[in-house]
């Protein structure tokens, strides 16, 4: 069994070699990519996905594996409807145990005025006919019994679900090539290739892959990548910190989320752990470059962020790390081939103590492993879904802002059919890139 976090050290699975031609090549093996390659094979189009380190090795098995309708965005939410049925699809026709069960997932809330908060999403989930509800404060001790505080209340949609995803997205990368994808680990993508303004092939450590569609779905990684080619989007990755506790008494099936900690009952019988609020970003030269952009989302929550004086080395936007660089040079692609930053003690601590007071029941809570995640985020908190309009052939799936895991297979049959230039069946215009550089104002999405 791998390790978890993945590590460079964990087998290589899928080893190439990668082809010389392919009709459309995608860059990042997380769950954008890995479900936009499948669907596209699906079809027959030959793609093939290029992955500088492991399928799934970044923040697609590093999230909190909750696949929630509740919450979203509007104009995500007939998008996450949709991935909604098509993980349940998946699941099946993967033929592996991805701990997919329908549990649901609920917001705790402290007060009346907490409660007014779910007042728009209420109306959204009704317009999409989405079984989310408002619960009592008794209704909510009913449905998550032997809490020791008290909530004025509960938002709860019974048909959200819950998955592993360490388990779940490399399932999905097998699937993928049993239809016919290519996908080559250990293989960083350096620059593309460009013939008369319009996109000719990639180039990679291991040679160029001749094509004429490429897709950035690099999580925290595709800022950087884009920027090498002059486009820049004002996307900065976010620390997130999560646990998993040892196993434990099941006090609630689902997953749930006060102001202190958010919890998932696991597939191993224990629980996954995050801090309710707040997460940190490493300062460097992007968050100097897209301040501007933030500034809606400062002052909405000035206090849900820490901010932390530089990124390690080697990290996306690191004051060292390169620019710029040759397509027969060494990338920063492939000095860090797995982005695998220190979770916070602070944090864990914090989770460890507010899960134990929020159950005393359960006795003494041990965390069994610890990690964190580079979450890759946009201003306005929903994603970048569109082509590049000044490379032809270019396209970009990157910012799900730490939605993307549920919401994967939803983007990846959108992207799929975007590369193709059918109908994709939701609006997008929520995502294009030119809102950042439109005049359109900042229109902030739902931050959980």
């Amino acid at each position: 069994m791998p390790s978890f976090p993945f590590s460079e050290k964990d087998p290589i699975q899928f080893p190439g070699p990668a082809p010389k031609r392919s009709d459309v090549v995608i860059i990042g093996g997380g769950v954008i990519g890995v479900t936009t390659a499948l669907y596209l094979a699906e079809k027959g189009v030959a793609v093939t996905l290029v992955e500088k380190g492991r399928i799934a090795a970044e923040q697609s098995s590093r999230n909190w594996g909750w696949i929630r309708q509740q919450g979203r965005d509007a104009d995500e939410l007939p998008i996450v409807i949709e991935a909604r049925r098509l993980w349940k699809e998946l699941a099946q026709e993967c033929g592996e145990d991805i701990g997919l069960q329908q549990t649901g997932v609920t917001y705790l809330a402290n007060s009346a005025r907490d409660m007014n908060g779910f007042d728009d999403f209420i109306k959204i989930a009704a317009r999409h006919g989405v079984d989310t509800r408002l619960l009592s404060s008794a209704e909510t001790a009913a449905l998550i019994p032997g809490m020791a505080r008290t909530f004025h209340g509960a938002m709860t949609t019974p048909s959200d679900m819950r998955a592993e995803p360490s388990l779940a997205v490399p399932a999905l990368a097998r699937l993928a090539v049993r239809k016919g994808a290519a996908i080559v680990e250990n293989c960083a993508a350096r620059t593309l290739d460009m013939s008369e303004g319009r996109i000719s092939g990639v180039w990679t450590e291991a040679g160029l892959i001749e094509t004429s569609s490429v897709l950035v779905a690099g999580g925290a990684w595709s800022s950087l990548f884009l920027r090498r080619h002059g486009v820049s989007i004002p996307q900065l990755s976010v620390r997130s910190t999560v646990a998993a506790t040892e196993p434990l008494p099941e006090v609630h099936a689902g997953a749930a989320v006060d102001d202190h900690v958010a919890f998932r009952r696991r597939q191993d019988g224990g629980y996954t752990l995050a801090p309710g609020g707040g997460s940190a970003l490493y300062v460097g030269p992007d968050s100097f470059r897209h301040a501007i952009k933030y500034l809606p989302a400062l002052f909405d929550n000035p206090f849900g962020l820490r901010y932390l004086p530089a990124a390690p080395s080697g990290f996306p936007d690191a004051w060292s790390t390169p620019r710029h660089w040759a397509a027969d040079e060494k990338s920063p692609f492939e000095r860090m081939r797995i982005l695998n930053p220190a979770p916070s003690r602070k944090g864990l601590r914090s989770v460890e103590r507010e899960f134990a007071r929020l159950f005393p029941g359960l006795g003494p809570i041990r965390l069994k492993t610890a990690w964190a995640g580079m979450i890759d985020a946009m201003p306005d908190v929903v994603p970048v879904v569109d082509r590049v309009q000044s490379i032809d052939g270019l396209f970009v799936a990157t910012g799900m802002s730490g939605h993307g895991f549920g919401i994967g297979p939803g983007i990846g049959r959108v992207v799929a059919d975007l590369i193709q230039g059918n109908a994709v069946g939701h609006d997008l215009t929520r995502f294009r890139m030119s809102r950042f550089s439109d005049g359109s104002p900042i229109r902030l999405g739902p931050a959980l």
